[in-house]
């Protein structure tokens, strides 16, 4: 999985790169919050830890700007040795998943880790059941329905794996856009729209909801 960390103490910096990597992470390592910002703008990430006190751009102002301007719901750690309750009330109220007060051992860093990858379903070669008769297995790109394999397309298993992470909430072509396609490679409504018509074939045309006007529902 595809890690971002926001860190400007090297030591810090380099302990949990070290950390994340000898846990099977692929890390991006960032030091001041513009960096990050535009990390998190023109890549996908499966989730990002992100320090507060950092140069040019805090870890909150970073927090802010992927959630309101570019509805990026990337998962979000923050770290921070603030103690008061204004920092952890304005990252909530940000948008952050989970707040890790320095200094914190490695051992509580994997398991809220642990707890983010399973509220988010980010473990890809865990199954995801879809339905009583239908499961889904991220990894192998395949839903199997009643003993039969359908076999998906990667950005159609990438929609649905984001579908699965936010049930029952309306989500629009430009939050999938920011959240599933590199900068580089943005397709265009038109194609969402196929991926999206493929899918319905797969799962049944009543599990995606089109909400007109501003996007999908998956139930």
């Amino acid at each position: 999985m595809k890690v971002l960390l926001l860190e400007d103490d090297p030591a810090l910096n380099d302990l949990l790169n070290e950390h994340l990597v000898d846990q099977g992470f692929d890390v991006t390592l960032c030091i001041n919050g513009q960096e990050a910002l535009e990390y998190l703008v023109d890549d996908v990430f499966d989730f990002a830890l992100l320090d507060i006190n950092t140069p040019i751009l805090s870890g909150i102002d970073v927090l802010k700007t992927i959630r309101t301007d570019y509805k990026n719901q990337t998962p979000v750690i923050i770290l921070t040795a603030f103690q008061d309750m204004k920092h952890l009330k304005e990252s909530f109220e940000s948008g952050v998943d989970d707040y890790i007060k320095k200094p914190f051992d490695l051992e509580e860093l994997d398991q809220r880790i642990k707890k983010l990858c399973k509220q988010f379903n980010l473990d890809n070669n865990s199954e995801i059941k879809i339905s009583e008769e239908m499961t889904f297995l991220p990894e192998l790109c395949q839903l199997h329905y009643k003993g039969t394999i359908k076999h998906l397309a990667q950005k159609e298993r990438d929609i649905l794996s984001y579908f699965c992470k936010h049930k029952n909430r309306v989500i629009s072509s430009e939050e999938l856009l920011q959240n599933i396609w590199a900068y580089e490679e943005m397709p265009t409504d038109a194609t969402i729209r196929v991926y999206i018509k493929n899918l319905r074939e797969a799962l049944g045309k009543d599990k995606i909801q089109t909400i007109r006007g501003i996007g999908y529902k998956f139930e």
